[in-house]
């Protein structure tokens, strides 16, 4: 780059390969975007109790570098916050990189499963179907990829899509669909859609939807807009009804908003780490607080449950290999790790996790600001989370 380059072009291009830039985006999104609070509503927050335990030392993963810890984790993973529950308690967290309790942090894509539990919430109380297509509740959808898609299509990433006539391409939608909600990030001379709902009417069917998994944030935008239709709230009011005013959350979260004032549900979320522990804890316990009934136990329950009929079983991670074996499976917007505990995951780039095992008893919340790119390898950040759980059930 040329000290004539403009700042936009600078942007763009350091977007996923500066820790400090990731850093500065993952932690003060609300500084540099617009964006709408999630109330966590009046009553006091829920405690979390705290047996604090030595996990500081325990050889987590094994690779060719060598034995990993958990401060090599952290230095490889580029973390921000880490906190793990067990049986209900906090035994382990830590905050850096001038991270505090307090403060939000990006959640990006896990925030696509919580919009998922949202869905299948509001599915179970019969407000919405599963099986009519998007269109019926967005009318300008008709004739887009995601209008003719049904509602268990985008709950499963089952539509085979196209933008303005563009090849697709994962990682180039990703980057437009940034550079429609974040101005500062469009490159020089951009003239694409200004809005999310600009951006989903520019999109066309490959292929029928419902046959083949294929991970792409308009999926969520489009369910998130039929969920707004069909209750009349945002987004942002609805994920405090429904899920952050029973958690007993700390803070409010939010979501950035488009120039239409409509929030990124896809990814634009933030939160702190303790309530996004909440969250967890409350889906390990059946969807429960104490005594209080948050989200339907069926829902709780069916998350690691199984894939409807119809879809695929087995399905690879975003940035796997295309040639690599196909081990996860994806429900409701939650990916499914099909390991012997029953574990589910949200999971963001950057290394934004949130793991829920109920056979292992335990809740990890990973936040991190990791460099993507093929010349860094992801941190094994899964195979940590079983080795924490283990050790912790056999202790």
């Amino acid at each position: 780059m040329s000290e004539t380059t403009p700042l936009s072009e600078l942007k763009w291009t350091r977007g996923y390969t500066d820790p400090a830039w990731i850093r500065r985006f993952t932690s003060a999104g609300r500084e540099l975007a617009p964006s709408r609070r999630v109330w966590r509503g009046r009553g006091p927050a829920r405690p979390l109790p705290e047996q604090p335990h030595d996990l500081d030392s325990l050889e987590l993963v094994t690779t060719d570098a060598g034995t990993l810890k958990l401060p090599d984790l952290f230095a490889a993973a580029q973390t921000d916050a880490f906190l793990v529950m067990h049986r209900g308690s906090v035994v382990h967290e830590r905050h850096l990189h001038g991270t505090e309790a307090h403060t939000p942090h990006f959640n990006a894509s896990a925030a696509k499963s919580y919009l998922g539990l949202v869905a299948a919430t509001l599915a179970h109380r019969g407000l919405l179907d599963r099986t009519a297509r998007a269109s019926a509740y967005v009318p300008e959808l008709a004739g887009t990829a995601f209008g003719e898609a049904r509602v268990q299509d985008l709950l499963h990433m089952g539509t085979r899509v196209s933008y303005a006539g563009r090849p697709f391409d994962k990682a180039i939608e990703a980057h437009r669909y940034h550079a429609v909600v974040a101005p500062a990030l469009r490159p020089q001379g951009y003239t694409g859609p200004d809005t999310i709902r600009e951006h989903l009417r520019t999109a066309r069917a490959t292929g029928a939807p419902g046959e083949e998994f294929r991970y792409e944030n308009g999926n969520v935008e489009a369910l998130a807009e039929v969920l707004r239709r069909v209750t009349g709230s945002t987004t942002s009011a609805l994920l405090s009804e429904l899920l952050w005013t029973g958690l007993g959350a700390e803070e409010d979260a939010y979501y950035v908003l488009d120039a239409d004032g409509v929030e990124a549900a896809c990814g634009g979320f933030s939160a702190t780490l303790r309530d996004v522990a909440r969250l967890g804890e409350m889906l390990r316990c059946g969807g429960a607080v104490g005594d209080r009934q948050v989200v339907p136990e069926e829902v709780a329950a069916t998350i690691a449950g199984g894939v409807p009929d119809g879809y695929p079983r087995r399905v690879r991670f975003p940035a796997a290999p295309p040639d690599s074996p196909a081990r996860l499976s994806y429900h409701d917007l939650w990916w499914i790790l099909n390991d012997p505990y029953g574990s589910y995951m949200a999971s963001g780039i950057h290394g934004q996790r949130l793991f829920v095992s109920p056979g292992l008893e335990l809740v990890i919340v990973h936040f991190g600001s990791q460099v993507t790119s093929p010349a860094v390898p992801p941190a094994p950040l899964v195979q940590a989370f079983h080795r924490i759980g283990t050790h912790l059930a056999a202790a």
